[in-house]
């Protein structure tokens, strides 16, 4: 089993931490994709279908974030797709910090097993974890580095579930991407 493998392994099988997100959990979610992805996309926590599935990003926004991918010119088999916190928070509340710290580990060994070029995290709480201080409605689409990362931090498909009129400024954040990438690969 590779190393990869064997972390993934390791988070669906956590239990008796004592956190109440990880005890209530249906199962955790660890993520997917190419296990060599250039692009990995990282959003704050598993919502009800995708811990239902074990899979991130397959409900409503997932469904959602597939288009902004096709816009991309990628695939769901092209990138890898996770989130900070891997299990969904009870009543769909946002993780609190000593949970996030929980999770954390998991996220930073597979940022360092995958090795991506560009991470692009999806919404507020995702962009908290990388580049503490930066607001999302301020930096969405752009090429910024923080903590040595290489970040694209898109607003959180959800929202424009909610605001439809995000949704255009989300289309528009994933067809630059292609040229952010080839920047990247060229420095």
């Amino acid at each position: 089993m590779d190393a990869l493998e064997a972390l993934h392994e390791e988070i669906r099988s956590h239990r008796g931490c004592g956190f109440e997100l990880c005890e209530q959990a249906t199962q955790l979610v660890p993520g997917e994709g190419d296990p060599a992805a250039d692009v990995m996309l990282v959003g704050e926590a598993p919502g009800a279908a995708e811990a239902e599935q074990g899979r991130p990003f397959v409900g409503r926004a997932g469904k959602l974030l597939d288009e902004l991918l096709r816009e991309a010119g990628l695939d769901r088999a092209d990138v890898f797709i996770t989130n900070v916190v891997k299990a969904r928070p009870p009543g769909n509340r946002d993780p609190k910090a000593p949970e996030v710290a929980h999770h954390l580990p998991w996220l930073e060994q597979q940022l360092a097993l995958i090795r991506p070029r560009v991470v692009i995290p999806l919404g507020r709480h995702a962009l908290a974890h990388f580049a503490p201080g930066e607001k999302i409605s301020q930096v969405h689409g752009e090429l910024l580095v923080a903590g040595g990362r290489r970040l694209v931090p898109w607003l959180h498909p959800a929202a424009a579930l909610h605001n439809q009129g995000l949704r255009a400024t989300l289309f528009e954040d994933a067809r630059a991407l292609p040229g952010i990438v080839e920047s990247v690969e060229a420095s």
